[in-house]
């Protein structure tokens, strides 16, 4: 198991624990994707090599991407269709809070 692997599975839990809430696992999954979605563009557009390399180095591109990395098969397949299981119900609940925004 590498670190990444371990932090994002000792956040994960800990987010389960504090908040109780399977809303508040769903936003952090959908937090940790755009924050690894955004250091991954900073990775491939920033001038400066050395922090492209520590980037490109310790952080994953992506969830999918850790997936991949750790696991392969049936079980890659199931994990990613429950990463896309979950970024849809992400969508559901930010679609209901635009919806239920009053002016």
């Amino acid at each position: 198991m590498s670190w990444d692997l371990i932090v994002i599975i000792v956040l994960v839990v800990a987010v389960v624990l504090f908040f109780r809430r399977f809303s508040s696992f769903v936003y952090f999954i959908a937090i940790l994707e755009m924050v690894l979605r955004i250091l991954t563009f900073i990775k491939n557009n920033i001038g400066l090599p050395d922090v492209s390399h520590l980037i490109g180095t310790y952080v994953p591109a992506s969830i999918p991407a850790l997936i991949d990395k750790y696991t392969d098969g049936v079980v890659y397949t199931v994990l990613v269709w429950a990463f896309v299981v979950i970024m849809c119900i992400f969508l559901g609940y930010t679609i209901r809070i635009f919806w239920h925004k009053k002016k």
